[in-house]
């Protein structure tokens, strides 16, 4: 190619945590792929690709720092004709320990890049394991000056202009960016502002797939030096996106597909997708069983679980008891018919008959509460994880961000299960999700939707006898859960004080219960568990003349 271009191929791999064998096959064929079907030059992969994204406690472990180095000597043995530039852990356990990129060109490293800036917030907790780097790093190919940034590098100034005062042209940024609602527009934002303030091009590449609790959108993208986009890849799939740099008499242009993006619901259905997908594949479950209410959390979890794994690997269980309603039994057996997932319905009453039987002489003298709703609750838990024991399947929690955050729900019960798509998932979400996803086909029965939300576990039961409107709580939920406001604040914004009151003391009474949930896929800013770390054991309560 001649020497104003350069042909380069962002990398858009779906890593595994931990494999890092399985990984550097993936680099290698997605170079050798690259090189093929692109006429690359130059390959970039995505921030510590060859471990995965985050390797956590792994990184502790020196085995996984020689398996690293073993996997470096291997692409350099079959890398020969191209440079790649690909992310890895370098360095010592317990001594000096980098989030770091090599080049790779000719069988050899030819340079190697510490980032600079460690996220340790929210999800992130880098300098748990890394120290920073302090230099910058420019590399050159066929006549382009590249300088090389690793993810949150990005977010700020210095790594960037750092670069361009060592002669940098075009800004590098490798990532393993995980999903929030609104984090595609975050990041054109700040990469934008990045190209501006360096008048130099950004190429961004992040990779996709889920990994316990976060999941990666890709969505990797290319800005010219005004901070336009000139390039954008698709998101939730892997792809290998073919960029030309081509130096012209007024800079560095971009040349590069340009994927459109999905709108909001979109976005947030396939995240959910993406991440339940890959919990069950990387985890080699070979399948799910769902326990069906007829109602819409069960619903969703269901269409999801149908639209990431195929109706073959999803077995649906009915439970119903002496308070399910008609109307639920119809509309749980019109879904699974519809979606062609294996059905049972399995009766609890007798179950129930036995505990409340045995339990006669412990009950006397009271009257019936939450007790024998619960009661209900375990013993569909109980049938669920022996389907589970038995046929290997996993057990999918059903329950959304809004029961998991005032403690509306049962443990080892409805909480039962290895996973959670709906964990961080508000109830009037699920309903807008429910209607997206019945208009691309309409597999959830209307009246599954449009009906008053219940448990049916004692008669003529309904959540808001219990809640408040789901509309109010959600608002509540997340001024108090991802904006931290107090309940003063709460209530001079215009919401009831008993209200808030009540949703204050639910929420932080039921820590308990959410340090027992299982995993769930994070799509907010603020998640249940290692976003919202809170003590369960505390003092600090809602100061009010309420109280």
């Amino acid at each position: 190619m001649a020497n104003n271009q350069l042909r380069v191929v962002l990398a858009q791999i779906d890593p595994v945590v931990g494999d890092v064998a399985g990984n550097t096959r993936k680099v290698i064929a997605a170079t050798q792929q690259a090189r093929q079907e692109h006429d690359a030059e130059l390959v970039v992969f995505p921030e510590l690709c060859l471990t995965g994204y985050p390797p956590e406690d792994l990184l502790l472990r020196p085995g996984l720092l020689k398996r690293v180095d073993k996997a470096l000597q291997t692409i350099c043995q079959q890398i020969d004709d191209i440079t790649i530039i690909v992310g890895h852990p370098l360095g010592e356990v317990g001594k000096e320990l980098f989030n770091a990129a090599s080049v790779i060109n000719k069988k050899n490293i030819t340079a190697q890049y510490l980032k600079q800036k460690l996220p340790n917030y929210g999800v992130f907790d880098e300098k748990r394991y890394f120290i920073e780097g302090r230099e910058a790093t420019v590399i050159e190919i066929n006549q382009f000056k590249i300088g090389l940034t690793i993810c949150e590098d990005i977010w700020f100034i210095e790594p960037s202009s750092q670069s361009v005062d060592a002669g940098a042209e075009v800004i590098m940024n490798i990532n393993a960016s995980p999903f929030k609602q609104d984090k595609t527009q975050l990041r054109e934002a700040e990469v934008s502002q990045r190209a501006r303030e360096n008048n130099v091009p950004v190429l961004y590449v992040n990779q996709i797939g889920g990994q316990d609790e976060l999941v990666f959108d890709g969505a990797s993208f290319a800005v010219n030096a005004a901070g336009e986009k000139c390039v954008q890849a698709i998101q939730f799939a892997t792809a290998l996106v073919p960029i030309t740099l081509h130096k012209t008499e007024w800079g560095i242009e971009l040349s590069g597909p340009q994927q459109p993006l999905m709108e909001e619901l979109e976005t947030i259905y396939q995240a959910l997708v993406c991440g339940l997908r890959d919990y069950v594949e990387k985890n080699r479950f070979p399948g799910v069983v769902i326990g069906l209410s007829g109602g819409i959390d069960s619903a969703l979890t269901m269409a999801l679980a149908v639209d990431a794994l195929g109706a073959e690997r999803v077995q649906a269980v009915m439970m119903p008891s002496r308070y399910t309603s008609q109307i639920s039994l119809d509309d749980a057996a019109e879904m699974a018919a519809i979606l062609g997932v294996q059905y049972r319905n399995i009766n609890i009453e007798n179950l129930f008959q036995t505990f409340l039987r045995e339990l006669e002489d412990v009950f006397a003298g009271t009257q019936p509460d939450a007790t024998e709703e619960n009661i209900q609750a375990r013993c569909r838990g109980v049938l669920l994880m022996a389907i589970s024991n038995k046929t290997g399947a996993m057990v999918l929690s059903t329950g959304n961000k809004s029961e998991m955050a005032v403690g509306y729900s049962t443990l080892y019960g409805d909480m039962a299960g290895g996973f959670s798509p709906l964990k961080d998932v508000y109830k009037t979400l699920v309903y807008k999700l429910a209607r997206y996803r019945n208009s691309l086909s309409p597999i959830i029965p209307e009246r599954i939707i449009s009906r008053p939300p219940s448990a049916e576990l004692s008669a003529d039961q309904v959540d808001q006898d219990s809640l408040p409107a789901y509309e109010i709580l959600d608002e509540i939920l997340e001024a108090y859960i991802a904006k931290d406001d107090c309940f003063e604040d709460l209530v001079a914004s215009g919401f009831d004080a008993e209200t808030v009151a009540q949703v204050i003391k639910m929420v932080d009474r039921s820590e308990y219960k959410r340090r027992q949930a299982p995993p769930g896929i994070r799509i907010t800013g603020r998640a249940f568990g290692r976003d919202r770390r809170y003590p369960i054991t505390s003092g600090y309560t809602v100061t009010s003349t309420i109280e």
